[in-house]
């Protein structure tokens, strides 16, 4: 207990009461995989396919934990050295009063190595655990599908409920944890706890991003277009690897992105909230955000449970949406009351509780705006679909039209809810209007566990569905699978509007806090106050900072290219794969199997390739651009990443999803439906759209938290060094290196070691 030495009575019981709360939401999780392991699996056939998807997300899993493992080990070797650049902060100084300085330094590094690990471990966890469950989950919710709509419901919500509550849980363990052993000295370390989650974010949704829509693209092109059979015939030799994609994109990688977000606003919340202690002397101010967290699990735990189906009911789809719907805003009701306690009996001000509850608003706003733009039943997805008459070309030119306009309106709704966060600490210093950001950050989240669970939905319906179709279950088990399958859509196209906008509102966090940490380090070497960077600010107006904007707003756009190639890549050779085993006789009878694990395998290699490459893209351009351009310029870097990253992450995003719903549309008997030129033109926008809202599009969200995490560890090292330094010199030099290195690699690098020597001839 010596981290929490200046807490109250109050404050310690508190603190402890939000540990047993995060042990609470992984109980919960656990209690909620026994439920489900259960259930019936369903006749051999369907066991069959089932098995098939499963040995697929296992080789991938597998396949991701060898690739990414080296670089995590070289950055927590890395991570524990950086204290030995800079002396200990104040604040750990104070914590760990008793002790020299070098043992400060010594326990500051191995904790944040191990916070780092810890970020990292969590991550994965959510990710391959959360996937793993929704892999058991599929089969038995097409089984239930059978006999009841409301069982089956029941089944793929609380499967997905399953990882949302470990992000919720582990979210919340990791950060408790750490302010109990650190106290006032706990945002160093969990700068490495941050970093740790988010790289492995970064890793997750770029490799499940690549994966999913390699398949996904093949799959329909040869499918769909070229053979006119349905999206999940058995005939299909990438029908199995689309099914594990839909788990490695949407569940893994989704989850890890959220679980990232998560942390991340719990960094950036605690400190600014230590700058805040240091103006008030209190320490409300950093285990509010804590104390928020834990209320949240305790509300997503409730509502989660609430969501059921009715059988009585007709209209299964708006039924099964409304009881997502219900849960979630039970959740939201039970928090804001809650946090007008804690405001009046604990904080003694409204201020905070504004804040967060403006956070759930944005939630909401960002909810609803994504659902005008992506839901079958409003205009936008009806005036893309009618553009399918008229051929795919103005099918994709109304649907780059609706993107970019939902880009704009969250941009606007995301400004209000800043401009909201200066109106409520209006006269106040800024770092408290930075810290009413963060907390909008933490409100905004604290429905995670719903928030996953919808995404989570998703996924779990959509491969019930195909499983139903290989299998060749009943038509009224397909029809309800079908009906689960299209709320799934809407559910994902909520949460990935989420992700992006809690990813922005973290990264603003993020950005308040590079800000005054650099101050605090320019005040340790002896700078004046009114030099420090939060009293002059970024300066745009500075040629050498306006280049530093330039350069971010470039990253997003750099990023995009690479993994969008690498779709297409990786897809062209599905597409050939699929074309050849269409010609081994007896296959379109039906009287020989394709090689399902032959596209998996295909997937699998060429996911993986570009981990490595672009995360060292992520780490080292903000090393470079703060080495050679220098902290303010960094600053304007770390705004142009945020600008330009979510500009084109809401794009991509919505137009995707708004092409992938027209062709749903189309499908379901508009405009001639399936096999009509309509059709046709709408699969061609549907692919074109798929990596924009599966892997372009969602792999911004942890780069842009990526960049200002390092930029944040890196900035305090980076002041005491001159550019003339011939260490920095050497370091610009590997950097260049390095990062050119994995650019050229990623647009011109051999997916497989044989497709590299049918390249050569």
């Amino acid at each position: 207990m010596l981290g929490l030495m200046h807490a109250t009575l109050f404050e310690t019981i508190a603190i402890w009461s939000v540990l047993g709360i995060a042990f609470a939401g992984l109980g919960y999780a656990l209690m909620l995989r026994a439920q489900i392991m259960r259930k019936d699996k369903g006749t051999p056939k369907m066991q069959e396919v089932w098995q098939a998807i499963k040995l697929g997300a296992d080789a991938y899993l597998g396949r991701q934990l060898r690739t990414i493992l080296p670089l995590i080990m070289v950055l927590t070797l890395v991570l524990f050295f950086s204290v030995y650049v800079i002396p200990p902060s104040q604040e750990a100084l104070e914590r760990f009063s008793k002790l020299s300085p070098d043992m400060v330094r010594l326990i500051v590094g191995i904790g944040r190595a191990l916070a780092f690990v810890m970020g990292a471990f969590f991550s994965l966890t959510v990710g391959q655990f959360g996937m793993r469950m929704a892999v058991e989950g599929n089969v038995r919710v097409a089984s239930a599908a059978r006999t009841s709509f409301s069982e089956s419901l029941k089944i793929a919500y609380r499967t997905g409920t399953i990882t949302g509550m470990l992000t919720d849980g582990l979210g919340l363990l990791g950060g408790t944890v750490i302010f109990i052993i650190f106290g006032v000295a706990s945002p160093d370390v969990l700068l490495g706890f941050g970093f740790g989650g988010t790289l492995l974010a970064l890793f997750m949704r770029v490799g499940g991003g690549i994966y999913t829509k390699a398949a996904d693209v093949g799959a329909d092109l040869v499918g769909k277009v070229e053979k006119n059979i349905p999206e999940d015939d058995p005939r299909n030799a990438a029908v199995v690897a689309d099914l594990v994609g839909d788990n490695v994109g949407d569940c893994a990688g989704m989850a890890a992105d959220i679980f990232e977000s998560y942390e991340v606003t719990i960094v950036s919340g605690l400190i600014l909230g230590l700058a805040l202690v240091g103006i008030t002397h209190e320490l409300k101010w950093i285990i509010f955000p804590l104390l928020v967290r834990g209320i949240g699990v305790l509300s997503s735990i409730v509502g989660t449970y609430l969501v059921k189906g009715d059988d009585k009911k007709e209209g299964k789809h708006q039924d099964a949406f409304h009881s997502i719907n219900r849960g979630f805003f039970a959740s939201a009701g039970i928090s804001v009351i809650a946090f007008a306690f804690l405001a009046h009996f604990y904080m003694h001000e409204w201020r905070a509780f504004f804040s967060v509850a403006v956070g759930i608003l944005l939630a909401i706003a960002i909810d609803e705006v994504t659902k005008y733009f992506t839901h079958t039943t409003h205009a936008p997805v009806k005036e893309i679909a009618q553009s399918s008459n008229t051929g795919a070309a103005t099918l994709i030119l109304r649907g780059l039209s609706m993107g970019f306009e939902s880009s704009a309106w969250q941009f606007i709704v995301i400004a209000l809810t800043i401009l909201a966060a200066i109106v409520i600490y209006w006269g106040w210093p800024v770092v408290f209007v930075l810290y009413g950001v963060a907390m909008t950050g933490i409100g905004m989240l604290t429905l995670t566990g719903n928030n996953v669970a919808m995404d989570s939905f998703g996924p779990i319906a959509d491969n019930a569905n195909g499983i139903g179709e290989m299998a060749h279950l009943e038509p009224k088990a397909r029809q309800i699978m079908a009906d689960l399958d299209a709320v799934g859509n809407t559910t994902k196209a909520i949460t990935k509007g989420v992700a992006i906008g809690s990813a922005v509102i973290a990264a603003v966090s993020l950005f308040g806090s590079f800000l005054t940490d650099v101050s605090r380090v320019q005040l340790q070497m002896g700078m004046p106050q009114l030099h420090t960077l939060m009293t002059t600010g970024i300066r745009v107006s500075e040629p050498v900072v306006f280049i530093g904007l330039l350069i971010g707003g470039a990253i997003p756009c750099l990023f995009s290219s690479l993994t969008i190639n690498s779709v297409a890549k990786a897809a062209a050779l599905i597409v050939e794969e699929v074309r050849r085993q269409f010609h081994i006789p007896g296959l379109m009878e039906g009287k020989v199997k394709p090689d399902y694990k032959k596209a998996v395998d295909i997937c699998t290699v060429s996911a993986q390739k570009e981990l490595v490459g672009l995360a060292l893209i992520a780490v080292l351009s903000p090393i470079l651009i703060g080495m050679v351009l220098r902290i303010e310029a960094l600053g304007g870097f770390l705004a142009g990443i945020i600008l330009a990253g979510q500009l084109l992450a809401v794009f991509m995003a919505t137009a995707g999803g708004a092409w992938d719903n027209a062709k749903k549309t189309i499908e379901d008997g508009l405009y001639g439906g399936k096999g009509s030129d309509a059709h046709k033109a709408s699969v061609v926008g549907d692919t074109v759209g798929d990596p924009l809202k599966d892997t372009a599009g969602p792999a911004l969200n942890p780069m842009i938290k990526v960049i200002n995490l390092v930029s944040l560890l890196a900035a305090p090292i980076l002041i005491h060094y001159r550019r003339t330094d011939p260490r920095v010199v050497i370091a610009v030099l590997i950097c260049v290196a390095f990062i050119v290195g994995a650019i050229l690699y990623s647009k011109h690098g051999c997916i497989s070691f044989k497709h590299c020597k049918t390249k050569k001839g």
